[in-house]
């Protein structure tokens, strides 16, 4: 179920990434012109065109991540003593990383180093890091490989770190990395993830039965900054690719029931 359940996530995302579906409406409205309904294709090429302009101008994605990278505390006070820490993958690219036998980093490098900060801040703590590929046909490349390369360039001691590195999404992330450990009931461990994709993962922890303490890093948006007008079609659709993403993926999530609700904020 779990690989149908990745197959699926994987397929469906194909037609609902924002790029996507303005290709789709894009190729539909000259079909419509072919098949000669001329009413119809402009009715579409306006709809596109029109929302094509929104996204030119309005930071409509950052609108839709705010609430998630603003839904856990940022630099939370830690308990003095933690008995693990968690980090997922993200910044990673096992591909590239393969490809020019380089430690090949993108976004979401934070979760690395905050990850390296916080073990050093606790050096008795369990380390795991968490992540295989999501690829469907790449498997034979993960980031758990790369960030093993990586922190021992950076003279961390790797013996230290249990590398799990068969998870293919965040799910997988939860239940291969709680199987490896074991943890206990009493035990406080320290998750570290991308703020906005701290929910879903929060959610799921809860789920699995596995409370954690939420530390969000990355951020990709500015309160301060969020009511703009900027001419920037490229980066807004990617942001508003990335929050659209997320927030189905916490429906999806929910509806399949591997989180603990539709947008966690405690473990019930």
């Amino acid at each position: 179920m779990d690989t149908l359940f990745f197959l699926i996530s994987k397929i469906a995302w194909l037609f609902l990434s924002p790029d996507s579906l303005t290709l789709l409406f894009i190729l539909l409205s000259l079909v419509l012109l072919y098949l000669g309904k001329i009413k119809q294709a402009k009715i579409v090429l306006s709809v596109i065109s029109g929302i094509l302009v929104i996204l030119s101008f309005f930071p409509v994605g950052e609108w839709l991540l705010y609430p998630l990278e603003n839904r856990f505390k940022t630099n939370p006070e830690l308990t003095e003593k933690a008995d693990g820490i968690i980090v997922l993958s993200g910044a990673e690219d096992p591909l590239l990383s393969s490809a020019w036998n380089q430690v090949e980093l993108g976004a979401a490098a934070e979760r690395n180093l905050t990850f390296m900060t916080l073990a050093n801040n606790y050096p008795q703590a369990k380390l795991v890091f968490s992540g295989g590929t999501g690829s469907v046909i790449n498997q034979q490349y993960k980031a758990a490989d790369v960030a093993k390369k990586l922190f021992s360039q950076q003279g961390f001691d790797i013996s230290r770190i249990i590398f799990e590195r068969e998870s293919r999404n965040t799910y997988e992330n939860v239940i291969n990395s709680k199987n490896l450990v074991k943890p206990l009931d009493n035990e406080n461990w320290i998750l570290i993830t991308t703020s906005w994709h701290m929910p879903r993962s929060f959610g799921i922890f809860c789920k699995a039965g596995w409370p954690v303490i939420p530390y969000p890093v990355d951020h990709q948006t500015n309160k301060a900054n969020l009511f703009r007008i900027n001419f920037d079609l490229i980066e807004n659709l990617s942001i508003l690719k990335t929050a659209t993403k997320e927030w189905l993926g916490l429906i999806a999530y929910y509806l399949a029931g591997k989180t603990s609700a539709l947008y966690p904020k405690q473990c019930n």
